[in-house]
């Protein structure tokens, strides 16, 4: 069995840590995915026979890594559902990339569509444009290269990917957008760093943080792990 990292669990979720490379979800066809590891994980360690139930809250790219959160019954999938229309999931992303955005923080706004397999720019009134908005804070500088913190205000296919190339800034890894080669197989630099929410069922406050993936702290990116948390709620 495929192992899985696990940030946090209780009865009604789990959230993984998702190495890049892998699928959120089954696709298909044949192949992993973390939910499909996740699934065997909970039979073999919780003794599970049948079928687990087991639904994905949200996605990451495949070449993404960082946290997925899992709802483990209908129940919590449908209160998580709710608080993402709500906006009530606080995300924060990190991203390596090449060259240098306007400012130290601020705030990106484009509008995208959604082509064949990618996200593209496109005028205000083009037939399929959406507004993409993400705030941003640079945390570091390497060389060429640059640690930002990103906050999505709004949901947008590949949208981290594409505002940030449409500055001229691509992410480390990220050719399908422009970014420079990387070494790191199947992955660009783009980690679902944090999340914070209130338990669908108990009310209480939950912070996950996922760490980095090793590749990230055994290069020479400008990367760090503390205060990984401190613009969440």
């Amino acid at each position: 069995m495929d192992t899985v990292e696990v940030l946090y669990e209780d009865n009604h979720l789990l959230a993984l840590n998702k190495p890049a490379g892998l699928l959120t979800q089954p696709s298909g066809t044949p192949g992993d995915s973390l939910e499909a590891r996740a699934k065997a994980w909970i039979k073999q360690t919780r003794n599970k026979p049948g079928e687990v139930y087991l639904h994905a809250v949200h996605r990451l790219d495949r070449p993404v890594s960082g946290i997925v959160l899992f709802a483990r019954t209908s129940k919590a999938l449908g209160r998580m559902n709710q608080l993402m229309r709500n906006r009530e999931v606080h995300k924060v992303y990190h991203a390596v990339i090449t060259g240098r955005l306007p400012g130290d923080e601020g705030t990106l706004r484009h509008h995208l569509r959604h082509a064949h397999m990618h996200s593209e720019l496109a005028g205000e009134h083009e037939t399929g444009s959406r507004q993409g908005i993400l705030h941003y804070r640079v945390m570091g500088r390497s060389r060429s290269m640059s640690l930002v913190e990103i906050r999505l205000e709004t949901g947008r296919y590949h949208q981290i990917r594409a505002q940030l190339a449409g500055s001229g800034c691509p992410i480390l890894g990220d050719g399908r957008y422009g970014g420079r080669a990387w070494q790191g197989q199947g992955a660009i630099a783009l980690h679902h760093r944090c999340m914070a929410f209130i338990h669908p069922t108990r009310k209480t406050p939950v912070t996950i943080t996922a760490p980095y993936p090793p590749l990230w702290t055994q290069s020479d990116l400008p990367v760090h792990e503390g205060a990984a948390n401190r613009h969440l709620p």
